[in-house]
């Protein structure tokens, strides 16, 4: 059932993939992708290339991808370990939804992180309090590490 799924998103992927997103399988397992991607133009985090992998479980898409950040991403809802806070990765994950959807999502949370729902709260207490701050420094990191 997994692997027919996630066959069916992979066409589905390549025949219309997401803006500024590209995913596939990483290597001969159908179950372990890696995806890229762009970092927004209207965010700071403009110019980078994030790398991230996605891990299908066996009962998906009855359960989330486990989905991580490769690249270190300076953001109030991605922690050091690459962990994403995002509420579609966990309660509010619906079969219905897609890879394209999930990529779709993060590009929407690194235009807008949710500072009320923190991974990193210093992170989130700097974009709320000090915004030029957290740009500056989200710019900063996005050119040391996804920019290479």
């Amino acid at each position: 059932m997994a692997s027919k799924r996630i066959q069916k998103e992979l066409a589905d992927l390549q025949k219309d993939p997401p803006t500024s997103c590209s995913a596939g399988p990483a290597g001969d397992d159908l179950f372990h992708w890696q995806a890229t991607i762009m970092g927004p133009s209207d965010s700071p985090y403009s110019g980078g290339v994030f790398f991230v992998t996605i891990h299908f479980p066996p009962d998906y898409p009855f359960k989330p991808p486990k989905v991580q950040f490769q690249t270190k991403v300076y953001h109030p809802n991605i922690n050091s370990q690459g962990s994403i806070c995002l509420d579609i990765l966990k309660e509010q994950w619906s079969p219905a939804l897609t890879i394209s959807k999930v990529l779709l999502s993060i590009c929407s949370l690194l235009t807008d992180p949710n500072p009320d729902d923190p991974l990193v709260p210093e992170i989130a207490h700097i974009y709320k309090t000090d915004r030029s701050r957290y740009e500056e420094t989200a710019r900063e990191w996005t050119r040391k590490y996804a920019m290479g």
